[in-house]
């Protein structure tokens, strides 16, 4: 699907926001249909669903304490997605060789995704490692053999570079597609486990008591978490996703404690800072003639904001206590 003339074009940080607000009114009252969006809309909503299943899954992982091994998960997925690149392009049109079938990078970064699971809960449980430990032996050898497998396979293709940092001027309506189907699964598994993922959060021993296996759970968010960063990698890349998973929600938590709260602010948080970060890019370009990475950006103004939040929460503390 061939995307719109990009009407976006010289605009400058509020001329953004002024066209995109108008072009948003189009969308919902049908003037405008989704085949004539933009590429800096496609861009917007992309990275907005990302953030807003990121908000899902990271939410969980902050709270079990499960950051670290998300972060080994988001490096070692690139094997993966290498593994499924070199069963898919023997059967492949040469004049399509860029293109990666979504079926199977799934089924193969999910795999690689349990792999790592597996692997590093069997160096903490059987051979005793520290978790820490197990995590780090996992992420770097997995996350070395992929980047060993990008230069020997992928050689002569964008799918390394792509993979790995994303590259959010290529999306196009099947990615749009792709995440929001992502989205609305990380929803719909979420919301239908909420007291399950809930319980086991807070209090795994009663969980188990309760017949809910809190190992279980476990994996089901590393699913998840697979399956959200394969839908955001060609957006962000394999790295910068954990930005998504992480910062929104670290933020959040300087300003609420409630599960529904947080989940909601972490949201709010990542699509802000995506159309944020999408309108300075269009900004830097149009005034500046800068091109910069958008996922780049958006993890840096990310970054940002949770500590500029945390500067404001500790000085609202210290003058509370003084009060």
């Amino acid at each position: 699907m061939i995307l719109a003339l990009n009407p976006y074009f010289s605009k400058d940080f509020i001329g953004f926001f002024v066209l995109f607000f108008q072009r948003v009114g189009q969308l919902l009252s049908g003037k405008l249909g989704f085949a004539d969006l933009a590429s800096d809309e496609v861009q917007v909503f992309v990275l907005a669903l990302v953030s807003i299943a990121s908000a899902l899954v990271g939410t969980f992982l902050v709270l079990k304490k499960m950051t670290m091994l998300a972060n080994s998960l988001s490096h070692t997925l690139l094997l993966g997605i290498v593994v499924a690149y070199v069963i898919l392009i023997p059967f492949t049109p040469e004049s399509n060789s860029y293109s990666i079938s979504i079926p199977v990078l799934l089924i193969a970064s999910l795999v690689m995704g349990l792999v790592t699971t597996v692997l590093t809960q069997m160096l903490t449980h059987v051979l005793k490692l520290q978790e820490d430990a197990s995590t780090g032996l996992v992420f770097t050898t997995l996350f070395a053999l992929g980047l060993v497998s990008v230069t020997v396979f992928t050689r002569n293709t964008h799918i390394g570079i792509e993979a790995i940092m994303g590259n959010v001027d290529a999306l196009h309506m099947h990615d749009l597609k792709l995440i929001l189907g992502i989205t609305l699964f990380d929803f719909a598994v979420i919301a239908l486990l909420f007291k399950e993922f809930k319980m086991t959060t807070f209090d795994s021993g009663f969980a188990d008591t309760q017949g809910f296996s809190s190992s279980f759970f476990n994996y089901l968010l590393m699913v998840l978490t697979s399956v959200t960063v394969i839908g955001a990698f060609r957006a962000v890349g394999v790295l910068l996703v954990l930005a998504f998973l992480v910062g929104p929600v670290l933020t959040a938590r300087l300003f609420t404690h409630g599960l529904k709260k947080l989940l909601l602010l972490s949201m709010a948080i990542g699509v802000g800072a995506s159309v944020f970060s999408v309108a300075l890019a269009r900004h830097l370009l149009s005034v500046y003639h800068l091109p910069v990475s958008t996922s780049g950006l958006v993890a840096t103004v990310l970054g940002a904001i949770y500590f500029l939040c945390l500067i404001y929460s500790s000085l609202r503390s210290k003058i509370s206590c003084k009060n």
